[in-house]
């Protein structure tokens, strides 16, 4: 079965619709981010959804709430380096607690 896609679309500044997936959301000093990567993957073209070989660029982003829509906002400049931190944490605790399922998994065969 596939999981369901958190899918945004965006615009650039020439107009030009592009999606990006939303795999995580986090709150810090009482403002919500979310962190998004493009859903097609790495730019490597290998296919692989899990390719470390060739990291995917990560996008954080402030979430401002505007009556019943979310608006997604560049993060602050000045606070994208502990955010980065942050992130790379968060995935390193989903990346473990996914290795932990599978070793789970692989016990019970």
């Amino acid at each position: 079965m596939e999981e369901e896609r958190d899918l945004v679309v965006f615009s650039d500044e020439e107009g030009n619709e592009f999606e990006l997936e939303i795999v995580d959301y986090f709150d810090y000093e009482g403002q919500e981010y979310a962190v998004l990567v493009d859903p097609e993957g790495c730019e490597c073209g290998c296919g692989d959804e899990e390719c470390h070989e060739h990291d995917a660029e990560v996008y954080i982003m402030k979430i401002v709430v505007n009556g019943e829509f979310e608006e997604f906002l560049p993060a602050d400049e000045d606070k994208m380096e502990i955010l980065s931190k942050i992130v790379e944490e968060r995935f390193e605790e989903m990346e473990d607690e996914e290795d932990d399922e599978e070793d789970d998994e692989e016990t019970k065969d």
